[in-house]
């Protein structure tokens, strides 16, 4: 049964057409049906992946990689690949700039430090609380998705396909995140999380949703 289970687990869950929501409100030219493209890449791309991982006795990449980095895997994939499908978005070439994603042609060389312009991106397992680095006004775009993690066999959870959940986003304003405090000892990177005000702006205005 188990070996049943990881067989079908290699292959992610196709995306259903029919939970895109076309009213919802997205800037600088992106639309549903790039969304659709960039992560149906995504799912071929970690399919393909993991086929050729289990051809040679290997797990699958999420069952492999830190529950960060995986996410991180992610969130980079979409930022390469959205401006694929949608032309009037371009990858923010200045290292480590923000946001992911600029206007196309809007700054030279389509790089940039930091600016308020663009569309910021991350992908996550949870369904709310999600970080960043800076407390900055910027529309966010959030991709949520299900997926196992390394020590999922050591708590009893057997293996299941990567899937998307969710994704929303929404313009939010410095006052829509709030700082996450951190012990005396402690030597995790302070972050800032997505507020309630945040989280009801994004939620609101979402674009894809299987539950």
């Amino acid at each position: 049964m188990e070996e049943s289970l990881e067989f079908t687990a290699r292959t992610p869950v196709p995306l259903d057409l029919t939970a895109f929501n076309k009213n919802a409100a997205i800037p600088y030219g992106l639309t549903p049906n790039h969304l659709y493209a960039a992560m149906t890449d995504f799912l071929d791309f970690l399919g393909f992946i993991n086929l050729q991982l289990a051809s040679k006795g290997i797990g699958r990449l999420e069952t492999m990689m830190m529950p960060a980095n995986f996410s991180s895997l992610v969130g980079e994939f979409l930022n390469n690949t959205l401006p694929k499908y949608c032309h009037t978005l371009v990858r923010n070439r200045y290292h480590n700039g923000h946001p992911d994603l600029l206007p196309a042609g809007h700054f030279s060389g389509d790089a940039v430090q930091h600016t308020n312009v663009g569309i910021e991106v991350k992908a996550s397992r949870y369904w709310r609380g999600w970080q960043g680095h800076n407390a900055e006004a910027i529309w966010l775009l959030i991709f949520v998705f299900e997926s196992n993690r390394p020590n999922d066999a050591e708590r009893g959870i057997g293996p299941k396909p990567f899937q998307f959940r969710l994704v929303a986003g929404a313009s939010l304003l410095t006052d829509d995140w709030v700082f996450s405090g951190r012990s005396a000892g402690s030597r995790r990177t302070i972050t800032a999380s997505v507020a309630r005000s945040g989280y009801e702006k994004i939620i609101d205005n979402w674009i894809y949703r299987q539950v």
